[in-house]
């Protein structure tokens, strides 16, 4: 079953300092059919203006992503952390027990555009966390690279629960096929240009939903960038 979320369907906000795009529900984003997909919880697009952010503010039990597209994107957090990410670079903070960071960009003259991605935990309460990792382009060109996973595998952040997440760039003749067992889940996000996966459609916003699938094939790319995400049911 293949179940596509169209980019113009999403929940959107505007605030002048920041342009959002939410797939889930999400802040006062609110669709009941759009709750999340197994344990991933919540992808937003999100631009922010030069010089503008997020204040300080706190998580708990949550798994927190951040991928780059364009622009640089500057972390604080109450760890200590400190650090600038540029497209390539993944961010991974386990909330845990509780911390408190901020996101900013860090351009005084370039927007910063990043997709913010939360999954479950599997385990609570465990202690809070920080990961980066710069994943280059090659690694990514006409495959789909593995960039988080539950046990760290080939150089990939660690996250806390039964969930892989790879990301790719495909176009022209490129093409990967990507096994799935059939009791689990997969969501794709296109970040950028277009693409086909498993014979739909899709452009920059889009995503589909997976299930009951043994492969999911991606192909036809138009200077796309993907995301794929291997759930549990």
């Amino acid at each position: 079953m293949n179940i596509v979320r169209k980019a113009e369907d999403r929940g959107h906000a505007s605030h002048g300092w920041l342009n959002s795009h939410h797939t889930f529900s999400f802040a006062e984003y609110h669709n009941p059919k759009e709750m999340g997909w197994s344990d991933l919880r919540v992808i937003n697009d999100d631009t922010v203006a030069p010089g503008q952010g997020f204040g300080e503010h706190g998580h708990r039990d949550m798994e927190i992503i951040s991928y780059v597209l364009d622009g640089a994107l500057e972390h604080k957090d109450s760890m200590g952390t400190g650090s600038v990410i540029r497209p390539g670079d993944v961010q991974l903070m386990s909330a845990g027990t509780g911390v408190r960071h901020s996101e900013f960009n860090h351009s005084p003259t370039d927007t910063v555009n990043f997709l913010q991605i939360w999954i479950l935990p599997k385990f609570k309460g465990v202690r809070p966390s920080y990961q980066e990792r710069q994943f280059d382009a090659t690694e990514k060109r006409g495959r789909l690279r593995v960039v988080v996973s539950p046990d760290g595998r080939d150089g990939s952040l660690t996250v806390n629960q039964d969930a892989t997440l790879y990301a790719g760039l495909l176009d022209g003749s490129e093409r990967v096929v990507q096994a799935i067992d059939p009791s689990r889940k997969g969501y794709v996000h296109v970040a950028r240009g277009a693409l086909t996966v498993n014979g739909q459609a899709l452009k920059a916003g889009d995503a589909l939903k997976v299930s009951d699938e043994r492969e999911v094939v991606f192909e036809g790319g138009q200077n796309a960038e993907v995301l794929y995400f291997d759930l549990a049911a």
